[in-house]
């Protein structure tokens, strides 16, 4: 019986655990919002290169619109709402024509639509090649789920492609080895990133790929091009003007044999007077490259690897993936102006409260202060003469702050 009324019992924690936890979800809020106060709509910011998008079912239920922060609180307050941490180059679509008769209270002049926006299936609450949801209903533990960073789709380990989740790159203590993700369908468009070989390349436990050390995470930069050998694919055309889709196949493009060449196909112009070899040595306008299609673990500061060459740019263009140059486009990034903009915040709110206090008189900055020390000692006093054994209740709490108010007016 006494073990039953054991488990019974109301969970409690310290207020030292308490107050972490608070301040542990207002940081994790803070990462994902971006820092945005969601008191303004961002739609005068144009396309932003990174946001909290959310999607509201109750208006939109094709999936097929999202909102910021601030409308999402005030415009769809009790709505149906999908969170969808964040979107890339995306402007709020809240009351334009896919809202029929609703208007944005915030920012009710809004254009008809935003072309340049760009939806999944995760605006209608669907995730991963399973196309499930999350939370799953009829999942009794939800698993966590992995974003690729070009589509932003999120997917479950067990879908990603691989034919271990051992593959997945990760210390022993399961934390990931890797910055980004590269899901098996955007592989195909980004394979031109296996020439840069296991310069940027995190790996699991395959077979065939060399675990990778603190050593060995280089930048391509920082290695001689005499030093990368391989070969190119015999079939890939060096003169073709049609750029084909990668193919999913062997990995037979390897960096590059032609990085010591000075051929016209091969040659990146950077500079009008001053012809540059690609990084890579590959023309990928020209001829992209044939690699197999597996999913992709990418090590930190991989971007900055990446070829700018003028045929590389032009390449990522055609592909709709130049913001793989952008490093503003990561999460990291969007994740440390973040936290920069809750530090700020959080200094204003001490500069604030410093200057309120000097704008007192003596005899109110004394009021203050003793109230202060006689919350602190009679805090003190409670938590001291409490039986540790017992819990404090809602009616032990009022009682201290009665008997903190008797005492201030025995003083006055």
């Amino acid at each position: 019986m006494d073990s039953a009324f054991e488990d019974e019992a109301e969970h409690t924690v310290s207020i030292q655990e308490y107050l972490k936890d608070v301040e542990e979800q207002e940081l994790e809020a803070d990462l994902v919002l971006g820092g945005d106060e969601g008191k303004e709509c961002t739609y005068n910011n144009g396309y932003m290169k990174r946001q909290a998008i959310f999607s509201c079912l109750t208006c939109t239920p094709d999936g097929n619109a999202g909102v910021c922060t601030a409308c999402s609180l005030s415009c769809h307050d009790g709505h149906e709402i999908v969170e969808l941490w964040t979107k890339r180059n995306f402007r709020c679509d809240c009351g334009n024509s896919k809202f029929g008769e609703f208007f944005c209270k915030l920012s009710p002049n809004k254009d008809i639509e935003n072309v340049e926006n760009s939806y999944n299936q995760n605006f209608k609450g669907s995730y991963c090649t399973c196309s499930r949801p999350y939370p799953d209903p009829d999942v009794e533990e939800q698993v966590e789920m992995i974003q690729c960073c070009v589509c932003e789709d999120w997917f479950h380990e067990e879908h990603i492609g691989l034919d271990s989740s051992d593959e997945i790159p990760r210390d022993e203590e399961g934390e990931p080895l890797y910055e980004d993700f590269i899901c098996k369908g955007c592989s195909a468009v980004c394979s031109f990133i296996r020439l840069y070989n296991q310069t940027i390349l995190a790996s699991g436990s395959q077979k065939d790929a060399p675990v990778e050390t603190a050593k060995d995470k280089k930048v391509l930069s920082d290695m001689p091009l005499a030093g990368r050998s391989g070969k190119l694919e015999n079939d890939i055309s060096q003169s073709s003007d049609t750029i084909s889709e990668p193919v999913c196949g062997g990995d037979s493009l390897l960096l590059g044999e032609n990085s010591g060449k000075n051929t016209d196909s091969d040659q990146c112009i950077t500079d009008a007077n001053a012809p540059v070899t690609c990084v890579i040595g590959v023309n990928l306008v020209v001829a992209s490259p044939v690699l197999e299609c597996k999913p992709m673990f990418l090590l930190k500061n991989w971007r900055d690897v990446l070829c700018k060459c003028e045929k590389c740019s032009e390449f990522y263009e055609q592909k709709h993936i130049r913001f793989l140059l952008d490093k503003e486009d990561s999460i990291m990034e969007y994740e440390k102006i973040a936290k920069q903009k809750r530090e700020e915040k959080l200094q204003q709110q001490e500069g604030a409260e410093l200057t309120m206090l000097d704008k007192l008189g003596h005899v109110e900055k004394i009021e203050i202060l003793s109230g202060i020390a006689d919350m602190k000692d009679e805090l003190r006093s409670f938590l001291g003469s409490f039986d540790p054994s017992k819990t404090i209740t809602s009616a032990d709490v009022h009682q201290m702050f009665e008997n903190l108010a008797k005492k201030r007016r025995r003083v006055e």
